[in-house]
């Protein structure tokens, strides 16, 4: 508590906007599929398609959102962000057919697409100006930035599973008011700083980035951090079923991946940058992921499934806690100081479109990744081992990437 009071106030209202947008996202997001499927009586294929549109339209529009900051300026986007969330939550709220349903997952997706990089772009300049005048380093704004939207996750489900003992409808209503007050601190406390890039054409910042080839390859090799992060949702769940049975466990997983971020997340990253280089932090995060994904694989090598030649009670948990805890510390490790390097390596220019490229890598990453890794789950298709396997090697893959980027000197020194 003591390090967000020392935060200047602009600081503190971005890392609070991440707290706050979580809480009102997790309030409908994770009970979207049910509402589909009990009320609105949508079939699998059609419920897939909508949370499917959903996150392509927010992670695959994020180099779009990031350009119109950089051209027009950060609070402007992140306005209209919080507006089109407003629309989206109180049409998904609404909505009795399938087209509305689109319309509104659609909008909220990209809502997002919009705000976030502008709030991401926004925290690393201000962040970048408060260290070069002796105030906390970028990375431990970061960690700290993860810390609040934690914290968002954990109480966002909370509150939506209160609310739907009333129904989904107010669900979305509340979440809509949520993002009202959060567009209504925005326009009140946040600095209408001047477009960096207003005078230069819209296309300018993308032919930029792709332009910078260590950036590129980075990106290319952090988009892996994106495909691990979602196996929390795709294969944890799969290994809990072939473990145990059921997906009972799932809640208390996850809630020991948010304990551990809003525990662990603030002296790791001071740790790794009082000890490690940038170059080894980011190796040493993803290779704890590897490793995860490679536990997983020699217990079920190892271990029967759920029947009544496997272990029971906590022993058939082991793996999947195992799995959850490395990845969790991995993603700790490299998060902050992987948003640190954008910066750098854009040359603090244009950052809105660096990290929008750097989230839409990511999005297509784990649209292919997503899709691959779900067809080798099912038995029919693959051993169980193999989608573990599968996975061990993307995490190792970002290691070299990254490692070799390291070594070549393209990360400089911290500032």
């Amino acid at each position: 508590m003591d390090r967000f009071r020392a935060l200047p106030p602009v600081i503190r209202l971005l890392v609070l906007t991440q707290l706050a947008f979580n809480v009102g996202f997790y309030m409908v997001l994770p009970y979207l599929a049910g509402h589909l499927v009990d009320d609105l009586a949508l079939a699998g294929g059609l419920v897939g398609l909508v949370l499917g549109l959903r996150t392509f339209s927010q992670q695959g529009l994020f180099v779009v959102g990031g350009t119109l900051a950089d051209r027009i300026g950060a609070k402007p986007v992140i306005l209209l962000g919080c507006a089109l969330r407003v629309a989206g939550f109180v049409l998904l709220g609404s909505a009795g057919s399938l087209t509305g349903v689109i319309a509104g997952a659609l909008l909220t997706g990209f809502a997002a697409a919009l705000f976030s990089p502008a709030v991401e772009s926004s925290l690393a300049r201000e962040a970048g100006e408060g260290q070069r005048c002796g105030g906390p380093t970028r990375p431990e704004v970061f960690a700290l930035f993860a810390v609040s939207g934690q914290i968002g996750a954990v109480t966002g489900p909370l509150l939506g599973t209160l609310l739907l003992l009333v129904d989904f409808r107010l669900a979305c209503l509340v979440a809509a008011g949520a993002f009202v007050l959060i567009g209504l601190a925005h326009l009140r406390w946040l600095p209408n700083r001047p477009a960096p890039h207003r005078d230069e054409p819209m296309l300018a910042g993308w032919a930029e980035v792709v332009r910078n080839r260590a950036f590129l390859t980075f990106a290319a090799g952090y988009s892996g951090y994106l495909v691990c992060y979602n196996q929390l949702y795709l294969a944890l769940p799969a290994e809990l079923r072939r473990a145990t049975g059921d997906q009972e466990a799932l809640g208390w997983l996850f809630a020991l991946a948010s304990v551990m971020v809003i525990v662990g997340q603030l002296p790791t990253t001071a740790w790794a940058r009082r000890r490690l280089s940038t170059g080894a932090a980011l190796v040493l995060g993803f290779g704890l992921m590897s490793v995860a994904f490679l536990l997983v694989a020699g217990a079920t090598a190892l271990i029967p499934a759920a029947g009544p030649a496997a272990p029971g009670g906590a022993v058939a948990l082991l793996p999947a806690v195992g799995l959850v805890v490395l990845l969790t510390a991995g993603q700790m490790l490299a998060g902050p100081i992987a948003q640190d390097l954008v910066p750098r390596l854009a040359g603090e220019r244009r950052l809105g479109a660096y990290f929008g490229v750097l989230s839409s890598a990511g999005g297509l990453a784990v649209l292919l990744g997503s899709t691959g890794v779900g067809a080798l789950l099912d038995p029919v298709v693959a051993a169980p081992v193999v989608p573990w396997l599968v996975l061990a090697l993307v995490p190792a893959a970002s290691a070299l990437v990254i490692g070799r980027l390291a070594r070549r000197g393209s990360f400089g020194s911290p500032a």
